[in-house]
Formats: C-alpha cells, structure tokens, sequence
C-alpha cells in the first residue's frame, strides 16, 4: 500500500510539474509571437490542449504499467489491455466524464480517483491562465 502512495503521488507530480512547465513556457512565448492577439490567444489554448493529452498519456502509462503488473490491480470491462484503452480509461477519467465501461479494480483505483481530481485541478487552472492571457492582450489592443 505504501508503495503505492509513493506511485500514485509520484505520477500526480509529473503531471503538475509538466502542467507548470508548459503554462511557464507559454508565458514566455505568446508575448513575443508577432502574431495579432487572438492568434495568441489560440496558440495558448492549442499549448494548454497539447499539455492535457500528454498529462492524460503520463496516467495512461501508469494504468498500463499498473494493470500489466497484477499485483496492483486491474481494469476490467471493456478494457482488453492495451496501451490504447489505457488511454482512453485516463481520458474519461481525467475529464471526470466517465463512461463506466471500464472499471478499476484494487489499489489501481487510487489512482482513478486522484487523476480525476488532478484533472479538475489542472483543467481549471488552463482556463484561469487562458483568461489571464485574454485579459492581457485585450487591454493591450
């Protein structure tokens, strides 16, 4: 179970540090693109997209890994193991959408459960920096 803490936090900490780092990065750029402001503003919501799907990939991964393993758990349903369902199971789940034909079975759902929360988080915290972003180059033009 400790192990598992560890796992767990140590995934939710490369997605947010990885969320950090593109929002840091898009600070930097958008204001010296020469493109007319609302390019700008689209650059930045194509860069918080592109930060999602690979934060999304980070947890499918580990669902991957996880379920691979066996001593964690498994996802079961319609789920025939693969790095691609894995994929899709993260997206319902960081979405906090959650179709329900896939469903996680032992320690594996901690995971389930804190990348939804981290998925609000991080979703949240895109459309608090996009319209910090808006905010700035309206005023400007």
């Amino acid at each position: 179970m400790i192990i598992g803490f560890f796992f767990n936090a140590f995934i939710v900490a490369i997605a947010v540090m990885l969320h950090y780092e593109f929002l840091y990065q898009m600070t930097k750029l958008i204001p010296k693109c020469t493109l007319r402001y609302r390019f700008r503003i689209v650059l930045g919501v194509f860069g918080t997209l592109l930060a999602h799907v690979v934060e999304i990939w980070i947890f499918a991964l580990a669902y991957y890994y996880m379920h691979n393993a066996k001593s964690w758990g498994s996802l079961e349903g319609n789920y025939n193991g693969s790095l691609i369902d894995s994929a899709y199971f993260s997206l319902t789940t960081f979405t906090t959408l959650g179709f329900g034909d896939i469903e996680p079975h032992g320690e594996l759902r901690f995971l389930v459960g804190i990348e939804a929360v981290t998925g609000l988080v991080l979703i949240t915290w895109s459309a608090s920096f996009l319209y910090i972003e808006m905010q700035r180059f309206w005023k400007e033009n």
